[in-house]
């Protein structure tokens, strides 16, 4: 442990440092979009048309998309179309996570395609001292009814075993080579009716792979309420069966599906009573993860600067070193820049998960961001004030 270094001087409300990467143009158009898209009704027309003119390829739509939302969240529509984001990234201090953006994949040859996306994405990594981890969805390499099939019973058809077998090999193809070259792999969480599926693959992967070094991480939504307690259920098998434990702990981005589903089907939710319930957990899994450092690697991936201070006062006060590779913070590309420049200013591992994929792949993403930033609650009216905030700075 370093000596007791004084507390980190971080202002999220200084937008000199959260927006330095950007010109007064690039700063004006993003305004722009985050006007665009305080308009509830405006964003809600053009998901639902923009979904369809980009998937039927109309004229304009993909170069519409592309110019505007597609470019503030995304990092490109290829591997090698990131590099100028990840290089732009680190001449900033921020990391990049690499997060394949393509979704509701059915066949054997597209998730075989999603598993290549993601190798290649890791040999990347490699090569790029910036970039740590690159994220891995399950539900890319392997059809959804599987992943919910396999949850449901432990009795499987011939058929559901070989097609999870396959996801094994793509899973554990890609740890394998995230091992051998040095690089982490979060795999993501989703919902509820298939994570037990995801989280025992995830569990067998740390035990193989973290041996010597995180590698494999596993996601714990704590907007769940069972999700805390089975973390800490899962280091103490990690801590009994000799591995390091890999964990990135997110509050979750299936709420309403999740109460929908249970309504539906009169089940108890697993989300949790209330948004303080949720904060709760989160900051008592920052705490845990904090204090257990040496034997737990984790990403404290939010948006919400309350955490992210939390978590960088802790690592202060223990006296441990900002710069432990088992610390670490996440924001979306895109989203959130006071965070990340700002942590990353003071010294701390933070990245950007940038998401990539041609235009047409990664259109549910993409709404999903302009959705979130329309609601009263969500990320807009915080983002537009921070940007018209350093725009009065700059005099525009």
């Amino acid at each position: 442990m370093a000596d007791p270094e004084p507390n980190p001087q971080i202002n999220f409300d200084n937008t000199e440092i959260a927006f330095a990467n950007k010109s007064n143009k690039e700063l004006k158009k993003t305004s722009r979009l985050f006007k665009l898209m305080s308009n509830n009704l405006l964003t809600k027309l053009l998901s639902s048309v923009g979904l369809v003119a980009v998937k039927y390829n109309l004229p304009f739509a993909r170069y519409a998309v592309k110019q505007t939302i597609y470019e503030q969240f995304c990092g490109g529509e290829t591997l090698l179309d990131c590099q100028s984001a990840i290089d732009k990234l680190y001449e900033n201090n921020a990391l990049t996570i690499l997060d394949y953006g393509a979704e509701g994949k059915s066949t054997p040859e597209e998730h075989d395609e999603v598993k290549d996306q993601i190798i290649q994405s890791v040999k990347l990594a490699a090569a790029n001292n910036s970039v740590p981890v690159v994220v891995c969805k399950l539900s890319g390499m392997a059809d959804n009814g599987l992943l919910e099939r396999l949850q449901e019973s432990d009795e499987r058809t011939t058929s559901d075993q070989k097609d999870y077998d396959k996801l094994y090999e793509r899973l554990d193809e890609i740890c394998s080579i995230g091992n051998e070259l040095g690089v982490g792999i979060f795999i993501d969480a989703e919902e509820s009716w298939m994570q037990i599926t995801i989280d025992k693959l995830a569990i067998e992967m740390m035990s193989k792979y973290n041996r010597e070094k995180v590698i494999v991480y596993n996601t714990y939504q704590l907007y769940r309420h069972d999700k805390l307690a089975q973390m800490k259920k899962d280091y103490e098998i990690s801590q009994k069966e000799g591995y390091l434990f890999g964990v990135k702990f997110v509050r979750g981005a299936y709420m309403e599906k999740e109460r929908n589903r249970a309504e539906e089907m009169n089940y108890e939710s697993p989300i949790q009573k209330d948004k303080a319930s949720t904060d709760k957990d989160y900051d008592e899994a920052i705490k845990f993860c904090v204090e257990n450092y040496k034997t737990i690697g984790s990403c404290c991936a939010t948006h919400n600067e309350k955490s992210s201070l939390y978590q960088a006062e802790l690592i202060a006060q223990l006296g441990i070193d900002r710069t432990h590779p088992h610390l670490n913070f996440s924001q979306l590309y895109g989203m959130s820049d006071q965070i990340t420049f700002n942590l990353a200013a003071a010294g701390y591992n933070v990245g950007k998960y940038v998401v990539y994929g041609p235009v047409k792949e990664v259109i549910p993403y993409l709404i999903r961001r302009a959705q979130e930033n329309t609601s009263v609650t969500g990320e807009m009216g915080r983002e537009l004030k921070f940007i018209q905030t350093e725009m009065k700075r700059r005099k525009l």
